[in-house]
């Protein structure tokens, strides 16, 4: 099957809305010319104005329906008085007289009320039949309407889509340098989502180790601060011994006339007397 286009997507529900319109007005069509062709036949005038027919509405439609209701009540209640007295002057005066036994009137009253029982099972039905249309059609309206409206953004994706386009075009033409020197930018869609998620993850394990090192600063900086706290009799210790140390290196020093070269000259002998005593004895070194 052939990959359809956006454009012939869009061409199609165009030419199908422009086929298929469905509109109150074109619904309430038959009605308004049934009723015009009624009022050019009886040239009579009604509650209904010419008015209405022009601009009819569903509750126009609803106030119609309401009228011709009652006028067809009216009318059927009129036919059966008609028929009714119809009937019995003929019965009085036919040759020769119609007379109707107690035994017929109990008959024709049972079958008076079972037709009566039959009838109103047919307008329950009927009116189960009604609300069950009604239901549908608001259903179907909606629909109508929703599809209208999502048509009217379909209408406008092209053109959205054109300009997406560009945007995206002009984008990798300014950001082809960055997308070179780094690979990932050129990565396509599923393995961008990999590199996030993947990325997300070492995100979440630094979180984790972050919390683990924050939970441990506490007691890091008791131990510190503990060990600071030892360090510093060390130090004053330390700096007592060096203070003890130049002060004993002075005291040497002034025992010994506190000349350097006299040092160096005594340490010469005794190196030399050290070295005559090893030949003379004969010792190794």
């Amino acid at each position: 099957m052939a990959t359809r286009t956006p454009e012939q997507i869009l061409a199609e529900l165009q030419a199908l809305v422009a086929n298929q319109e469905i509109t109150i007005l074109k619904l309430s069509e038959p009605i308004s010319t049934e009723i015009a062709q009624l009022q050019q036949q009886s040239q009579r005038t009604s509650d209904i104005s010419n008015a209405s027919l022009d601009a009819t509405t569903p509750a126009s439609l609803e106030a119609d329906l309401t009228h011709y209701r009652e006028l067809f009540a009216k009318l059927r209640f009129s036919y059966v008085e008609q028929v009714t007295k119809e009937k019995f002057i003929r019965a009085i005066v036919g040759d020769p007289p119609l007379i109707v036994s107690p035994q017929e009137n109990v008959d024709l009253e049972k079958l008076n009320l079972e037709a009566k029982a039959t009838l109103k099972a047919l307008k329950t039905e009927v009116a189960d039949m009604v609300a069950e249309l009604e239901k549908k059609a608001k259903d179907l309206s909606k629909k109508y309407e929703r599809v209208k409206t999502e048509t009217a953004k379909m209408e406008e994706l092209p053109d959205k889509l054109a300009e997406l386009e560009s945007a995206v075009a002009q984008l990798r033409t300014t950001q082809a340098p960055g997308l070179d020197s780094n690979p990932e930018l050129n990565l396509p869609l599923g393995k961008t989502l990999q590199l996030v998620e993947s990325k997300a993850r070492q995100r979440d394990e630094l979180d984790r180790q972050l919390e683990q090192l924050q939970s441990q600063v506490p007691r890091k900086k008791k131990e510190l601060d503990r060990l600071h706290a030892e360090l510093h009799p060390l130090e004053t210790k330390r700096q007592n011994s060096m203070a003890a140390a130049k002060e004993a290196r002075r005291r040497k020093e002034a025992a010994l006339g506190g000349v350097e070269d006299d040092l160096e000259e005594r340490g010469r002998w005794y190196r030399a007397a050290e070295a005559g005593l090893k030949q003379m004895l004969e010792i190794e070194g």
